[in-house]
């Protein structure tokens, strides 16, 4: 047998003998907090810095506070100081930071503003952790071991107050995740008091909704927030506050949402600008300070700040969305939990405190009772005591002679033979022994307290009423009903701006804002390219695209990237995938699908169809049927409203008539009605607006009826560079 072969081993034992310890280490150890609200690194960091006096001394360096947890926390020292930035004030992290800290400790809201090293910076403990600690000395919590036995830590601290839910807290273990948001100290405590004296409280009746350090206003959706307090997940979006500087022309970012940074703001603002999809910021900078957080964004003087806002909170992160996952530790077991059944585990964790602080107090009353009943004893004899005492000649003998000569024990003989002489006299152990009436009633009051949990609800209710008193502060998320909010749209967050829309014969297609086209007006084509159409218009209106195919193509202007004259521009074959010998011959631009279009075919039949015809409920980009086929189509021209029109033949007859006369038709692939009357064989080659017609005497060839033949056309009306459309050709 091969003593080096490997021993094979099935996957599924690896597993559990290898990964699951290391993944239940992290779930319980590390990542995951417990019902005060702490992981363990803040525990032992907290605790340590309570030990080393730094609940009512002066600061010392963090550098101090760092090496000292290393007793307690095995973790290297910049992960333990990491720990500890996030717990100072000057961090802002925690709506009621634990740690009072002076010096550079960075930003919750920065991503690039680092802290500084530990040696520079100094720490206390701040006066709110006197609720966390409370009671500690009294055995309110367990305590073990630190990692090699040479200290006792405790397992949980005592804390006086739902800390788990006044602070946020996040940790990623294996497998799992917890995202606890922070509340409002005094809406939790309230909330709390209520619903320990009334078990179906309505939590948000009184806990509003979560409040963050950084501020910014909470969008408040009252079904999601009942969801979220039920089953402790579900999600909420917070957006960023800001003012308007009218005379500056900029707007000032304040207060953003607790999950993102300035920095990463500013880079998606940036990134936005470059890539044109905003036009209305002209710079965009950090003014951050000592005064606090201040993104500016100086725009046009045309721009809507508010309108501008809307379309940055639905692309960048100033409005973004925190999500909840209320995953606490509870007797070592992850459980993802609503507020009332965290508030249930707090207050059963809480009235054992209670009752351990109780028990530490009856014993402590009870051993002090008891060395006084025995020195009551004595006052019958205060004489036999001093002669006991005196006549023993062996010391060892004192407290065996005593408990005999007064039928006391031991401890309290000891406790007799350690009074000071000067102190053996009749008025100082009656003064003691009054003592003892009050000790009964203490012990019997702690007792009865100790047996009935109405009366430590009370005490729980007693100290939240303190707590809330003295650390309250008024909320600075700001809660806006979401019904407030502006509904933003995929047609809010476009930029509008005039433009102008070039097509030419070969399908090339420009769509090019006016202030660039006034900058270059020149435009490029191919050698054997022209432009066949012209359009101004605007970047919110609709496209219609009307193809030698009977096709109606409709696209969003917006969706068009701009152009400049000095490009071809796109190419229409690719983007709207014509087929090979399709072209677009027209196009049509329009915001409420006004007005109709006209068509001429050659055999003298005009189409007036409404362009309501072409709006579809359902965004369709393709229309076929756009048109009647049956004869060969000689002009689209688009009317906002009836007009004049000149008709010219193949055999040189013009009439000159007006769309009045021609119904308006909904179905799209309709054959029209005659208008001009073929001669001959002849056919209709051209159709034209009176301005662009050539024509000089236009009531000599107008009729007031259709359909007509026309009248010849005369030599005064013939121009030399008159052109013809002649749609045969392409």
């Amino acid at each position: 047998m091969n003593k080096n072969r490997p021993v094979e081993q099935r996957i599924t034992e690896t597993l559990e003998k290898n990964y699951m310890p290391y993944a239940m280490s992290v779930i319980v150890s590390r990542a995951i907090p417990e019902i005060d609200g702490l992981k363990p690194a803040h525990r032992k960091l907290l605790y340590t810095m309570y030990k080393m006096g730094l609940l009512s001394g002066n600061r010392t360096k963090s550098a101090n506070v760092v090496g000292q947890t290393m007793k307690l926390n095995p973790h290297g020292d910049a992960s333990i100081y990491e720990t500890l930035v996030r717990l100072t004030r000057g961090n802002a992290s925690l709506l009621h930071p634990y740690v009072d800290s002076k010096g550079n400790f960075g930003k919750v809201y920065s991503r690039d503003m680092k802290y500084a090293a530990a040696r520079y910076t100094e720490v206390k403990l701040d006066s709110i952790c006197e609720e966390l600690f409370a009671d500690l000395d009294k055995n309110a919590v367990d305590f073990v071991d630190n990692y090699d036995g040479t200290l006792k830590e405790p397992v949980i601290l005592p804390a006086t107050f739902p800390s788990i839910l006044v602070n946020s807290n996040q940790g990623i273990a294996v497998g799992m995740a917890s995202n606890i948001c922070s509340f409002n100290l005094q809406e939790v405590c309230e909330a709390t008091i209520h619903y320990l004296e009334n078990s179906d409280t309505d939590f948000v009746k009184y806990l509003k909704a979560p409040d963050f350090s950084t501020g910014a206003q909470l969008i408040y959706n009252e079904k999601d927030m009942r969801e979220i307090y039920r089953t402790g997940k579900g999600s909420f979006k917070l957006r960023a506050k800001y003012s308007y500087d009218k005379k500056n022309s900029c707007i000032e970012i304040y207060e953003i949402p607790y999950t993102t940074t300035s920095e990463a703001i500013i880079d998606s603002i940036s990134d936005l600008v470059k890539e044109g999809k905003i036009k209305d910021i002209v710079d965009v900078r950090d003014e951050t300070d000592l005064n606090g957080l201040k993104i500016t964004l100086d725009i046009k003087r045309s721009a809507d700040p508010d309108a501008l806002m809307n379309r940055l909170f639905k692309l960048t992160p100033l409005q973004d969305s925190f999500n909840c996952n209320f995953n606490i530790l509870i007797n070592n077991t992850p459980k993802v939990m609503g507020i009332k059944e965290i508030l249930d585990e707090w207050i059963k964790f809480r009235i054992n405190c209670i009752k351990r602080q109780i028990m530490f107090d009856i014993n402590k009353k009870s051993e002090k009772l008891h060395l006084l009943l025995g020195l009551k004893k004595i006052l019958l004899d205060i004489d036999k005591a001093i002669k006991i005492i005196r006549e023993t000649e062996q010391d060892s003998e004192v407290i065996p002679n005593l408990m005999k000569g007064f039928d006391i024990d031991r401890v309290q003989a000891e406790f007799i033979a350690e009074i000071k002489l000067r102190n053996l006299n009749r008025e100082y152990i009656l003064n003691r022994v009054e003592e003892v009436e009050t000790l009964s009633k203490d012990i019997e009051d702690l007792r009865s307290t100790h047996n009935d949990e109405r009366k430590i609800k009370k005490i729980i209710i007693r100290q939240l009423k303190n707590v809330a008193k003295k650390y309250g502060q008024p909320r600075r998320t700001e809660i806006v009903p979401e019904e407030d909010i502006e509904v933003i749209t995929v047609e809010k967050m476009i930029e509008d701006y005039n433009l102008k829309l070039f097509l030419t014969e070969q399908n090339y297609f420009k769509k090019i804002p006016l202030v660039s086209l006034r900058a270059n007006p020149e435009q490029k084509l191919k050698d054997d390219d022209k432009i066949i159409q012209e359009l101004e218009t605007h970047n919110k209106a609709d496209l219609l695209l009307f193809s030698n195919k009977c096709t109606v193509y409709k696209i969003k202007i917006y969706d068009i990237p701009d152009s400049k004259a000095s490009a071809l521009g796109e190419y229409l074959t690719n983007m709207l995938e014509l087929e090979p010998d399709e072209k677009i011959i027209y196009m049509v631009a329009t915001d409420d699908y006004s007005g109709y279009i006209l068509f001429a075919y050659e055999n003298g039949k005009f189409s007036k169809i409404e362009l309501k015809s072409y709006e579809t409920k359902t965004n369709r980009r393709k229309l076929a049927n756009a048109y009647s086929d049956l004869s060969k189509l000689v002009s689209i021209m688009y009317l906002d409203s009836d007009t004049d029109l000149v008709t010219f033949s193949s055999i040189n007859k013009v009439l000159v008539f007006n769309t009045a006369n021609i119904n308006p038709k909904t179905t799209r692939n309709s054959q029209g009605v005659q208008v001009m009357k073929g001669k001959k064989g002849s056919t209709v080659t051209r159709v034209a607006k009176l301005e662009e017609s050539g024509i000089t005497n236009f009531d000599y060839y107008r009729t007031k009826n259709i359909p007509a033949v026309g009248c010849y056309l005369r030599p005064e009306d013939v121009e030399d560079n008159q052109t013809l459309l002649e749609f045969d050709k392409k």
